[in-house]
């Protein structure tokens, strides 16, 4: 797919953080972009903040959808398809965290996680799969380092990640016979909001959700012969602890 402009992306939790900032990049690669989010008004606002980023007339659109309801995802991806024509990239990046130790961990908890991070890229690919055989588009889905890397009060959170680099991993071998292309990043710390956490000067060493956005744009880029099916990507320098 080194020919972008004019193709068509769903990003999934597009609102912010990482979906945000890939959807910036998409975007000013003349790519049309349908984000998601489980607030309309968080897309609208998102969707208006991302229209300066845009090039070649590359439009955008907002979507409500929470990704745990597969009827939601699918009437998302009937939308953009009715909107947009076509659904060349899809990226699941929606998701969420709860941390604590498995005696603190409330079933509450527990399904939020797994029903948004593992069930909602499940239900991304469902409800794209056909679109994609069509384009002979590309999936990715956003894994995290914590998909191979397990530590105390992950219990949710490991669990989630594990599973969408498995189901990711295990999609890409049922697809490329197909010419879709699938591949999960994995990304260590990220300076985002992600789970109460606000962005600052003092998190310029982690990696910014624009840099996912970059290497997005160079999975797309990438002859179609080569597939990096799996993308492990980390701070440069952390801090010293």
């Amino acid at each position: 797919m080194t020919e972008l402009k004019n193709k068509v992306a769903l990003v999934t939790g597009g609102s912010k953080g990482i979906g945000f900032g890939i959807a910036k990049k998409l975007l000013a690669n003349g790519i049309h972009v349908a984000i998601t989010s489980r607030s309309l008004e968080s897309a609208r606002e998102a969707a208006d903040e991302l229209k300066k980023y845009a090039i070649h007339d590359s439009k955008i659109l907002a979507l409500e959808a929470d990704v745990r309801s597969y009827g939601e995802q699918e009437a998302a991806v009937n939308r953009a398809l009715k909107e947009l024509g076509a659904i060349d990239i899809v990226i699941a990046n929606a998701g969420l965290g709860h941390f604590g130790s498995i005696e603190e961990m409330t079933v509450e908890q527990w399904n939020e996680v797994i029903d948004t991070n593992l069930s909602g890229a499940f239900f991304t690919l469902k409800s794209t799969v056909d679109s994609l055989k069509k384009s002979k588009g590309y999936y990715i889905s956003i894994s995290s380092l914590a998909g191979t890397n397990f530590f105390a009060g992950g219990t949710a959170y490991n669990a989630s990640k594990f599973g969408v680099t498995g189901f990711t991993q295990a999609a890409m071998l049922d697809l490329r016979q197909y010419g879709i292309k699938v591949s999960t990043i994995m990304p260590g710390s990220v300076s985002t909001h992600f789970n109460g956490n606000e962005p600052s000067e003092k998190g310029d060493w982690k990696i910014q959700s624009e840099d996912i956005g970059d290497l997005v744009i160079d999975l797309l880029k990438m002859h179609p012969r080569t597939l990096p099916s799996k993308i492990e990507v980390r701070p440069t320098t952390p801090p010293n602890k």
